[in-house]
């Protein structure tokens, strides 16, 4: 089986647990491929020093290509999926980094997961993007998201976004910025702006602001199947879009078209987890402090 490795180049991804991750796979006669510059990084920083396939784009990867690990938090996983893309490649996030809603599997359960993973006791969790579309072409070919595209300012002058559901005007939006999310990530930035949690499979997209000059205006939830167009007014001749982990530059010309994307994510889950079980160990739903 071919599987790939990605990680970011930390601290936390020199531990015991990920050099006894890779000779697991090995002795188990899985065909590894490790991200060049995360291979580097552990040849230099920990005892791992096998000879092994690299890949560095995308093409590389998807030849052959299984599975794909992604050791970190759900940043790590948000940055491999330039590497997945459109392919049938599924990925397992590892958790070596902090609160994971993505990357489910903790560091002690690395190996019973592995063991899982290749006896095929697993599921696959198929995860909604969101498609940025600008004339402009930002992002090029990975203009997609599964967390959320967010539009903010870039000084302290406040911005508005005109916003547009199937081309009928919904409001505009005087505030920090605006976040469209997935259900997927209803438990990222979305959250923490006062955004409702959304199951996986449903769906639906999210439009929540950031911090609202007006006090009465609330997230909303949407369709899927709705295109959305954003129009940007204020005095800065600049703001910044974010799709996931990328961001770029855009000008209150640019107007933004927002969509589904035309393919899925895989995500492994694994019979002990699940979307409810995640939130009330990771939100501590249900738990009382006190004692």
């Amino acid at each position: 089986m071919q599987i790939a490795i990605y990680g970011r180049c930390t601290k936390e991804n020199t531990s015991s647990h990920i050099v006894d991750l890779l000779k697991e796979l090995q002795e188990k006669n899985c065909a590894i491929t490790i991200h060049k510059p995360f291979y580097e990084f552990l040849k230099a920083n920990t005892s791992f020093n096998s000879t092994i396939n690299v890949f560095s784009t995308h093409e590389e990867l998807k030849q052959n290509t299984k599975h794909l690990i992604s050791l970190g938090g759900d940043g790590t996983l948000l940055e491999a999926l330039a590497y997945i893309r459109n392919s049938s490649i599924s990925i397992l996030g590892i958790n070596t980094g902090r609160l994971g809603f993505l990357a489910t599997v903790s560091k002690d359960e690395i190996s019973d997961r592995i063991n899982d993973l290749l006896a095929g006791k697993f599921y696959l969790d198929k995860r909604a993007l969101l498609r940025l579309e600008t004339k402009e072409k930002l992002f090029g070919d990975t203009n997609f998201a599964l967390n959320e595209i967010t539009i903010t300012k870039q000084d302290s002058t406040m911005i508005t976004i005109n916003a547009y559901i199937d081309g009928e005007f919904l409001n505009s939006y005087w505030a920090d910025g605006l976040i469209i999310s997935t259900p997927t990530g209803s438990t990222a930035y979305s959250l923490s702006c006062g955004g409702p949690l959304i199951v996986p499979d449903a769906k639906s997209f999210i439009i929540t602001p950031i911090a609202p000059h007006n006090l009465n205006v609330r997230p909303i939830i949407i369709r899927d199947d709705k295109v959305i167009t954003l129009k940007i007014e204020g005095r800065s001749p600049s703001y910044l879009v974010t799709v996931d982990s990328r961001s770029g530059t855009i000008t209150r010309d640019t107007e933004l078209i927002i969509r589904k994307e035309s393919f899925d994510v895989n995500l492994i889950r694994f019979e002990q987890t699940n979307f409810f079980n995640t939130i009330r160990a990771k939100l501590n739903w249900g738990m009382d402090q006190r004692n």
